[in-house]
């Protein structure tokens, strides 16, 4: 596996003082002490450095080398915590598979790296109170390698990391050691994180957003990190409270289900003082209420697999901008957005598709086809999503291109019907998705977290008021206790679309 990029861009990132003038992970994680609190244990910067010398012995006493990846299958806990951190001290690529993942799913994932090893995960659950770091087993039988003797280079793939989706084989994504160094040390900045902060962290560490909020930024920030090896929001609430969590990062799922968790107990969360969160279902109203149920700032960010919080604000910001936008590029983030059908520059404000760079950037697919019509020329990554940017540099995204709904010839941009269903009092959270119509070509459908529920005929008088066209209102609207996800967190919308197209009785 390995890292390509545009000339003209490594020199300009590599130049020193440079985004890329950075140590690889293994340096930076090991230079600042971090705790784990897990399912079953606490674990403190002794123990946790010495599991990563133990285990990267064993890794090398089973044969990996330098440049080899390394797969395993574990929900959030100490051992998935440290497998990333044991590859990199010894140079080889950290390879999670998502625990959730069937085994059709994980072989077809794992068939574009061809690892060198993979762990397979016992049958009995992953940690126990006697031992949180069992499912290693005999990885920590071998002589230590301690930090600084084998090591990366910065410009070494340090992970692969595999797109979640309802369908379809997951892509391969390859971050090296600058990319990910860099992205951490820069948000650790941009969101003011100190040692005397504690994440709190449900999403998989085999996502991105697990990856850098729950190992890469306490490391960076020498702060504590609780992992959760399945998300539950009332044991949230009790971890937030017990635990002292300062800082959250996810889908609004996350949050909107802590929300109805909470039953009055505004002190379960009083210590959080920020939330950031990204996105489609991201809106003002999310943003607002939010804030108001949690008493702490609350904001927008927008970022991927490929590249990851790309933008956001800081403290300093005015508060309209993290409630109304997703932010402003972040370090030397690039943004455009162009026409989809001929690739040109749109001016301010037009909605288009949005391309990225940066030194965050992803290296590419493990499988090259997938390159070709993921990047365009400058190194350029297509993101696939609808977004504008402003005279200003505020980005707000529309969502995916691909959740356009075209309803007898006219564009309906899910997110915005979700950003007016979100405004009404009752509902909590609202996913539009388009359904086949003969007539029509296609209706929009409305999928609502609501409390009291939300019906038709509210639903028209709604967007009626606020002045909306009539083509945008939803045609249909389905309460639900909970919307569907996906592993990652996020709305698993292919599944509300195959909903929705079932006939109607």
């Amino acid at each position: 596996m390995h890292a390509t990029y545009v000339p003209s861009l490594s020199a300009r990132y590599r130049r020193p003082g440079g985004p890329w003038d950075v140590a690889d992970l293994d340096t930076l994680l090991a230079s600042r002490p971090v705790e784990i609190v897990e399912p079953t244990a606490r674990l403190g910067p002794d123990r946790i450095d010495d599991a990563v010398a133990r285990v990267a012995g064993g890794l090398l006493a089973a044969g990996v080398r330098r440049g080899r990846a390394v797969a395993w299958q574990l929900p959030n806990g100490a051992a998935a915590a440290i497998l990333p951190r044991a590859c990199w001290r010894i140079g080889a690529v950290a390879a999670p598979v998502h625990h959730a993942f069937g085994s059709a799913e994980r072989d077809a994932a794992l068939a574009q790296i061809d690892p060198a090893f993979v762990l397979e995960a016992p049958a009995a659950p992953a940690a126990s109170p006697a031992d949180p770091l069992a499912p290693l087993g005999p990885l920590t039988g071998a002589t230590p390698v301690p930090a600084g003797v084998m090591g990366s280079r910065p410009s070494d793939v340090a992970v692969v990391l595999f797109t979640s989706g309802s369908t379809g084989t997951p892509k391969a994504v390859l971050h090296t050691h600058r990319s990910l160094a860099h992205k951490a040390v820069l948000m650790a900045r941009i969101h003011g994180l100190t040692g005397a902060d504690t994440v709190l962290m449900p999403a998989p560490l085999a996502h991105i957003s697990g990856l850098l909020n729950g190992i890469l930024l306490p490391g960076a920030a020498g702060m504590r990190s609780v992992l959760m090896a399945r998300f539950d929001p009332e044991h949230a609430c009790d971890l937030i409270a017990g635990e002292r969590v300062t800082f959250m990062a996810g889908p609004p799922t996350f949050f909107v289900a802590i929300a109805g968790a909470l039953d009055g107990r505004r002190q379960a969360v009083a210590s959080l003082r920020l939330v950031s969160s990204g996105g489609a279902t991201v809106s003002a109203a999310f943003v607002a209420e939010t804030a108001e149920v949690f008493g702490c700032r609350v904001k927008r960010t927008y970022g991927s697999t490929e590249a990851p919080t790309v933008t956001t604000t800081t403290a300093s910001d005015p508060p309209e901008a993290a409630r109304e936008t997703d932010g402003r590029a972040v370090g030397a983030v690039e943004l455009a957005v162009c026409d989809p059908g001929s690739g040109r520059r749109l001016a301010p404000g037009s909605v288009g598709l949005l391309s990225v760079r940066g030194p965050e950037l992803f290296a590419g697919y493990a499988n090259p086809a997938h390159n070709v019509a993921a990047f365009a020329r400058g190194g350029w990554f297509r993101t696939g999503d609808l977004a504008s940017v402003d005279d200003a540099g505020w980005l707000q995204v529309k969502g995916r291109a691909g959740d356009l709904i075209i309803r007898g010839g006219e564009n309906i941009v899910a997110a915005e019907i979700e950003a007016v269903l979100e405004s009404h009092a009752s509902v909590r959270h609202a996913v539009v998705v388009g359904y086949p119509d003969p007539l029509m070509g296609e209706r929009a459908a409305a999928f609502v977290v609501a409390e009291p529920a939300l019906n038709l005929e509210e639903c028209a008088r709604w967007f009626a008021a606020r002045g909306v066209a009539r083509f945008k209102t939803p045609e249909r609207v389905v309460n639900l206790d909970h919307l569907p996800l996906l592993g990652s967190g996020k709305p698993d919308r292919a599944g509300l679309r195959s909903r929705a197209a079932e006939p109607t009785s």
